[in-house]
């Protein structure tokens, strides 16, 4: 039996070429929303900066968390608004924020390996591999209790992705740019969603696209051996099997200034900043600074994914 472990933006998934299982552990160690971001750290515990209007950085009492999940909008003068989640050891979830629609009403949640978090709502993936969600959906974004056989989830601001057991994936919610058109993908190994377009990461080190395209976000056709992906608003990050990393689509606050950058070990995206997770636990961060969610040079201790 060979096995691939592919870092993708929960953790990692363990692939058996063979009969092309796929076990997701559940790790996501650094987290981007709008104007806040998020690092765990390897004793259990969350750190936060950037904005926090709505108490969405207000984390130093979590302990024993195992993965983190920031809220992430486009950029607009009504958004920003934000909520973070942390995953327990035990499976259940915690919640700090904004929770206008209810997307903080999780502290019933039992039996969880994975969580997401998109605008106004919070995704959960059980250990059975069905799907719960909370939180606005009026696009019918929180349409996923008939999901089944799922392995990882990616929320974006008004649609879900689900990663199916057998590699294919399947969407809910807007679809006004074609950003849930993944019905013909296959051997997609992670997902993740931005804001009008959606990501894929293949077996293989390829990545494929749909959605919204006006800032080249998109145009991940040419890229190979990458390792795993992440998504702001309108930006597209890849990390490189060698830790390097390239970057693609709006760049106005230098959010895709990253090939200068090595030794990475995981990434994530916000609505226009970008996160880099370093093999010696440090962070980097580079794009839009106005509240501070890129104050991390002095982070240390976050945790490794899938360790």
């Amino acid at each position: 039996m060979v096995i691939v472990k592919t870092e993708n933006l929960r953790g990692v998934i363990m692939m058996n070429k063979n009969d092309r299982k796929r076990i997701v552990i559940r790790e996501k160690t650094i987290g981007a929303g709008c104007r806040h971001t998020v690092g765990l750290k390897s004793d259990g515990t969350v750190t936060a900066v950037g904005d926090s209007k709505y108490g969405q950085c207000d984390v130093t009492s979590w302990r024993n968390i195992v993965a983190i999940a920031a809220s992430n909008v486009h950029m607009a003068t009504n958004t920003g608004n934000a909520h973070t989640i942390g995953l327990k050891s035990d499976g259940t979830v915690v919640a700090v924020g904004w929770n206008e629609q209810g997307q903080c009403n999780v502290s019933n949640w039992r039996d969880f390996v994975a969580v997401a978090a998109g605008w106004r709502r919070t995704i959960g993936l059980k250990s059975d591999g069905t799907v719960v969600a909370v939180g606005r959906n009026k696009e019918e974004q929180c349409n996923v209790s008939v999901w089944h056989d799922i392995v990882a989830v990616a929320a974006g601001d008004w649609h879900t992705i689900g990663l199916k057991y057998d590699g294919t994936v399947t969407a809910v919610g807007n679809n006004r740019y074609g950003q849930c058109n993944v019905s013909n993908w296959h051997d997609i190994v992670a997902v993740a969603a931005g804001y009008l377009h959606t990501v894929g990461l293949k077996s293989d080190g390829t990545v494929v696209a749909v959605g919204k395209n006006n800032q080249g976000q998109c145009e991940v056709s040419n890229l190979s051996g990458i390792a795993a992906i992440a998504v702001g608003s309108s930006h597209t990050i890849c990390l490189k099997y060698d830790g390097t990393m390239v970057a693609v689509g709006w760049n106005e606050h230098g959010q895709c200034n990253v090939r200068n950058l090595r030794d990475m070990v995981a990434v994530a995206g916000g609505c226009a900043h970008t996160l880099c997770l370093k093999s010696d636990g440090t962070v980097v961060a580079v794009g839009d600074n106005e509240y501070g969610q890129c104050d991390v040079s002095d982070w240390q201790g976050i945790q490794m994914p899938g360790k």
